[in-house]
């Protein structure tokens, strides 16, 4: 019989366990996940606090034929656990391993691939009125933390769901905490469900009132009803959910199997769309991760006896970032900072601490965000909103409709861009150049260095022509490369608007490279030297607007620009140095443009998907080499 961990191949296999039995697996669950984390990396304190629920679903539901969807997916290392990939755990976020979040690929149990907030009520409602469709039966249940309940779409799925009235059961996961501690309306609301000690007493006396009235005639049943709604209304401090047509039960202790499981069993057998909130421990069984569940969100590998994490030390371009915008606030007071649940990831704690009435952290809510910063545009302040590249996907129609019709002059701050490694392809920020190039009006830098990134941030506060970005990477800082003695705390009258700058001269072949691409596209330059060939390298700067005048001087004497980026190849910088060729008739000039393909990247190393993707000095290289010498 079954009785371990590594034994376990799917739910079936703990079907008949006991509640001791189950605990049990619990802490073996929560040891598993702890000493892979320490190795791998990864999102610890989601899933540590989630390792009960992830029980319990599987082991009163019969999955996978009825339906989980695990919103952001962050929080189900238990869940693939559970499901047959015990052997596989040890390779969770490395290259050709498990992804680090639910991914349809990877089992049959992962019934969506996520890792942005907000979607899995939206998805299970699409999957509800699908099984309905079709005839079928079997249970769909989307388990959502607290956070993702900030995000606007979730409450649009909810809306829409108790419109509908489908079968489902949405599990509102309640840590107060998304990475950063939870804000507004929503978490100060769910904070007094928690601290209502009379909430559970109160509905039953209600319940067991209303069952003393009489059924006499339509009109008593119908006054009942009504009578029954305005007194739980009175007490239930979860009527938000009842008035948006979901039957709400709870809060339930999370971590606790007995109760949980029971629950689970009872909720199984109601009809219509419900509601299950409970209250989970984030970082639950392993004592720092409790302590401090905002740095143990997301971990590098770190010693599990000390609690100490495996980095270098090394400077980030985040670490710039953060020191430069507080450098920039104590001389502009008009600077204020917003940020989306992430002020810790994309720097802005130290703002945030101190300036505090000039920071906003708006929950998971990017589209809100972006029209926030605008509307304090209009009032003459200065908005940086501070958001990683994957996640500002999530408001283009805002960076369109709000901020480049009317011109604004909102500073964007978009970390994370390009290759992200472990958390895969929902969070490869490869696209930004391509999304935010194609909105008029909107000026696009990227820095090749600590130097240029400090350079460009003070020239965005200056600037305000319309709106401007900044796009950098999940990176250490390379070296400064800049052929010009400047110091590091340079600021904007060094770096001219739209200006590019030539770091090698050299004939025949110009390599035009942007951002984390030029050093590399340097180190390969030397490289070709030694072979024969003369590269010039050029550090772009600006995407949009190009240096349209160094360009038409280069055309008049290299035969072949090659582009560099690290960015998809459609719309992308090479796509902009091409498009302005060819507006100029410029037809002499090949191009040869070196970038991501049309594909979603995996998850991996960083270092393994650049050299993969021929982002490397020799990889760059050898494509110059393979186009030039043989054309």
């Amino acid at each position: 019989m079954v009785k371990s961990l590594s034994e376990i191949k799917s739910p079936q296999d703990f079907k008949t366990f006991t509640i001791p039995e189950l605990e049990h697996l619990a802490r073996e669950i929560r040891d598993k996940i702890i000493s892979t984390v320490a190795k791998t990396g990864g999102h610890l304190a989601s899933s540590l606090g989630t390792v009960e629920l992830a029980i319990a679903l599987h082991y009163v539901f019969n999955t996978p034929k009825d339906q989980i969807i695990w919103d952001v997916g962050h929080q189900a290392y238990a869940h693939k656990l559970l499901t047959g990939r015990y052997d596989q755990f040890h390779t969770l976020r490395q290259y050709g391993g498990l992804c680090g979040f639910t991914h349809h690929a990877e089992s049959e149990f992962d019934v969506m691939t996520t890792g942005h907030a907000s979607t899995s009520i939206s998805a299970a409602l699409g999957i509800a009125c699908a099984r309905d469709m079709q005839g079928e039966k079997y249970a769909v249940i989307a388990v959502i933390g607290d956070g993702g309940m900030t995000g606007g779409m979730a409450f649009e799925a909810l809306n829409n769901a108790g419109h509908l009235k489908k079968d489902m059961l949405v599990i509102l996961n309640d840590n107060e905490m998304s990475i950063s501690p939870n804000v507004g309306g929503l978490a100060a609301y769910l904070n007094r469900i928690i601290t209502d000690h009379h909430y559970n007493i109160a509905q039953k006396k209600v319940t067991e009132f209303m069952k003393r009235i009489p059924h006499v005639g339509q009109s008593m049943v119908f006054l009942k009803k009504r009578l029954e709604e305005f007194v739980k209304g009175l007490v239930s401090k979860g009527v938000i959910f009842e008035e948006l047509g979901f039957r709400y039960v709870g809060p339930v202790d999370g971590n606790n199997l007995a109760l949980l499981i029971d629950t689970l069993k009872k909720i199984k057998e109601f009809k219509g769309p419900v509601l299950l909130h409970i209250v989970t421990k984030k970082g639950k069984g392993y004592a720092p991760a409790e302590k401090n569940p905002v740095v143990w969100h997301g971990t590098p590998s770190f010693n599990i006896d000390t609690g100490e994490f495996d980095e270098d030390g090394y400077v980030s371009y985040t670490d710039i970032f953060a020191e430069t915008i507080v450098e920039l606030a104590k001389e502009n007071r008009n600077i204020v900072a917003i940020t989306a649940a992430m002020a810790s990831g994309t720097g802005l704690k130290k703002f945030a601490q101190t300036f505090p009435e000039r920071f906003y952290d708006v929950g998971i809510a990017e589209q809100h965000a972006v029209t926030f910063a605008a509307g304090l545009a209009t009032k003459g302040l200065r908005p940086v909103v501070a958001i990683y590249s994957t996640f500002l996907q999530r408001a283009f129609d805002q960076l369109v409709h709000d901020i480049g019709i009317p011109n604004l002059p909102v500073v964007f701050t978009i970390d994370r861009g390009g290759l992200v490694g472990g958390d895969g392809m929902t969070h490869q920020g490869i696209f930004d150049l391509s999304y935010l190039r194609m909105i008029p009006n909107m000026a696009i830098m990227v820095p090749k260095d600590e130097v240029e990134l400090r350079q460009m941030l003070a020239l965005a506060i200056e600037y305000t022509a319309g709106p401007i970005a900044i796009r950098y990477p999940r990176d250490k800082i390379t070296n400064q490369i800049s052929t010009s003695p400047q110091s590091s705390k340079q600021n904007s009258r060094f770096l001219q608007f739209g200006k590019a700058e030539i770091l090698r001269s050299g004939k025949e072949i110009a390599l035009l490279a942007i951002g984390t691409m030029v050093t590399p596209s340097l180190e390969a330059a030397y490289e070709l030297e030694k072979l024969g060939l003369d590269p010039a390298v050029v550090n772009m700067r600006f995407v949009k607007p190009l240096d349209e005048g160094l360009l038409k001087e280069l055309a008049k004497t290299f035969s072949w620009f090659i582009t560099v980026e690290e960015n998809v190849l459609s719309g992308g910088f090479g796509s902009a140095v091409t498009e302005f060729l060819n507006q100029h008739r410029l037809y002499q000039v090949k191009v040869r443009s070196i970038g991501l393909p049309d594909e979603f990247p995996p998850h991996g190393a960083r270092s393994i998907l650049l050299q993969n993707y021929g982002l490397t000095p020799e990889g760059i290289k050898m494509i110059i080499l393979d186009t030039c010498i043989k054309t």
